[in-house]
């Protein structure tokens, strides 16, 4: 297996892929409200490519409308809590591989459509991957992925704690999680990789965080953007005073049963010649 987004691996297959798998039913309240804008484009004939597929919720939701899907990820213990999943839900025509979808070989033209659910704006060469990506793809086949703008509120939620923290430190390897959330850049890159039909629908949606304002701050504390930011604080009663900030900055999103907050998505379509 080549992995050129070392950076990436190494989060994914140690605390933060932990935690997701621990935790992937959170996780998939947090982002499933997302579902249908990817779901509505596969076709019953259609063999589904999930990039960056994390324990595969999308991956078992495309298999079932689909002919079969595939799901990939860098990170060992989320696809081994995929494969549980998908053998408990009975779906059998899904399937999980563990490899870097910037430089993995897929096989040409193995598939007719990809998505990916928020698994795609951590390339480390973007205009590469997605060049990958078109070569595993079919002649007329489609792409519908969703990429990050932003969550305000959780923004605001996160400026709290920030208050009581030293400024955060870059990312290691250059990303961000809104690496694709403008629409200029995300045509230019697919359009260098050879896809047309470009075109970028800002969508949004509810995420769930907890029940309430106190289980969303523990569940916030310990995500793992979260976790290794208060992890580089030297002082003891600083990181608790973070901490302590984030039970009543969400208890302004207590709503329905649940601390919701929005989240601001790009829905990116393209085709490959």
């Amino acid at each position: 297996m080549t992995i050129v987004n070392t950076h990436q691996a190494e989060a994914w297959n140690g605390y933060e892929g932990e935690h997701w798998a621990s935790h992937h039913d959170r996780y998939d309240a947090m982002n499933g409200a997302f579902n249908e804008h990817l779901l509505r484009f596969v076709r019953p004939d259609d063999r589904v490519l999930d990039i960056g597929c994390g324990t595969g919720q999308v991956t078992r939701l495309a298999a079932r409308r689909g002919r079969a899907a595939t799901g990939i990820d860098l990170s060992a213990p989320m696809l081994a809590r995929a494969r549980e999943l998908a053998a408990a839900e009975g779906v059998a025509n899904a399937t999980f591989t563990r490899g870097d979808a910037q430089v993995h070989d897929f096989g040409a033209g193995a598939y007719e459509l990809a998505v990916s659910r928020f698994g795609v704006m951590f390339f480390a060469d973007p205009v590469a991957a997605f060049r990958n990506v078109g070569d595993a793809l079919t002649p007329g086949g489609r792409v519908a992925l969703l990429s990050l703008r932003t969550i305000p509120e959780l923004n605001t939620v996160l400026g709290a704690m920030a208050e009581h923290l030293p400024p955060p430190p870059e990312s290691p390897d250059g990303t961000s999680p809104g690496s694709l959330g403008d629409p200029a850049r995300v045509e230019e890159v697919f359009t260098a990789a050879g896809f047309g039909e470009v075109t970028v629908t800002p969508v949004e949606a509810d995420q769930v965080w907890g029940r309430d304002a106190a289980d969303a701050a523990a569940f916030l504390a310990a995500w793992g953007p979260v976790r290794y930011r208060l992890s580089l604080v030297a002082d003891p009663a600083a990181v608790e005073r973070a901490t302590a900030a984030l039970e009543p900055a969400l208890r302004p999103y207590e709503r329905a049963g649940a601390v919701r907050l929005r989240g601001l998505a790009n829905l990116i379509t393209a085709v490959r010649p």
